[in-house]
């Protein structure tokens, strides 16, 4: 059995993972024929056929997917020794980009960076404020070393550290309501309410929509600051961060009407960054000062014990 050369097992790779030769040629971007002599050539070399090509796309076969499984351990390894070089090889970064989420704490996200940053004196901090996917789009963007926000879990692409959790609560402003509003409070019940939201600040990506009742009269803002703002002045409802109503829950300025039909949620805020590329020293010593950090951050944002007062809208 020949030697068979990287080359050879990305393409193959390629072709399982995109289902045929054609986009496994523009994932690489490498042609049709060459990606074709690869695959022919690797199976020749490990004298296996690798790949099923009697239907209209081609699937790995038994002996494929063995193969492939223990290919895919070999090429992550790479990757993984790539972009540990790029990292020995860079110097201290004249710019680190940290995108702060909506439903990021903001006094505490920025103390924390301004402790790191003024041991960093050569690093210039270029910070970023975005909403809803705003954030997650900038990091697949490459605007961003990191981002302080929610994530999605399940993409290869990022690692993460759990900060804190986040709990959103429904509220309104006492009197908001009318006093004949039946009891318990429906989303139906809402409908006819203006619901005050925040604005997606993803540029191209398919816009999210969290806690909107469809069709019902809707205040779009651009900040959790405004959104509280509006709320507190009888202008819409909606659902607010409890870190930043807990003053306005403890003296009665903001009610509650969480219950089992509009039950709020709770978030998990995160710091992420691409796994998939390398991350300079300033970069990695900023990834370990927020995980440092973490546990105070999460003190700091421990709910109040419940005032003696008016039971919460239920």
């Amino acid at each position: 059995m020949s030697d068979f050369t990287l080359h050879d097992l990305q393409c193959f790779d390629a072709v399982v993972r995109s289902g045929g030769f054609q986009p496994a040629a523009a994932m690489l971007h490498r042609s049709h024929p060459a990606v074709f002599a690869a695959v022919a050539k690797l199976e020749r070399q490990l004298d296996l056929v690798l790949l099923d090509r009697s239907g209209y796309r081609v699937h790995p076969t038994e002996a494929g997917l063995s193969f492939h499984r223990r290919a895919q351990s070999l090429l992550r390894e790479l990757d993984g020794l790539r972009i540990h070089a790029a990292q020995l090889s860079m110097g201290e970064e004249s710019d680190i980009h940290v995108v702060i989420g909506d439903l990021c704490p903001r006094p505490q996200a920025l103390g924390m960076l301004g402790r790191f940053f003024a041991q960093c004196p050569g690093t210039r901090l270029h910070l970023h404020f975005e909403a809803v996917g705003g954030p997650w789009e900038r990091l697949f963007d490459g605007d961003a070393d990191l981002i302080l926000h929610w994530i999605d879990k399940s993409d290869p692409r990022v690692e993460w550290v759990d900060l804190c959790k986040v709990p959103f609560i429904p509220v309104v402003a006492p009197g908001f309501l009318p006093e004949r509003t039946k009891r318990p409070i429906t989303p139906d019940r809402m409908h006819a309410f203006t619901q005050c939201i925040m604005r997606d600040t993803a540029r191209h990506s398919p816009q999210q929509d969290y806690f909107m009742i469809e069709g019902a009269p809707q205040c779009m803002v651009a900040d959790q600051g405004m959104k509280k703002e509006i709320i507190l002045q009888g202008l819409g409802w909606g659902h607010m961060p409890r870190f930043l109503i807990e003053d306005e829950l403890h003296d009665g300025r903001l009610q509650s009407i969480a219950g089992r039909h509009l039950p709020g949620r709770i978030e998990e805020l995160a710091v992420a960054r691409r796994r998939d590329r390398p991350h300079g020293p300033v970069a990695n010593r900023l990834w370990d000062h927020i995980q440092q950090e973490a546990p105070q951050l999460r003190r700091a944002l421990e709910p109040r014990k419940p005032a003696i007062g008016p039971e919460p809208i239920a």
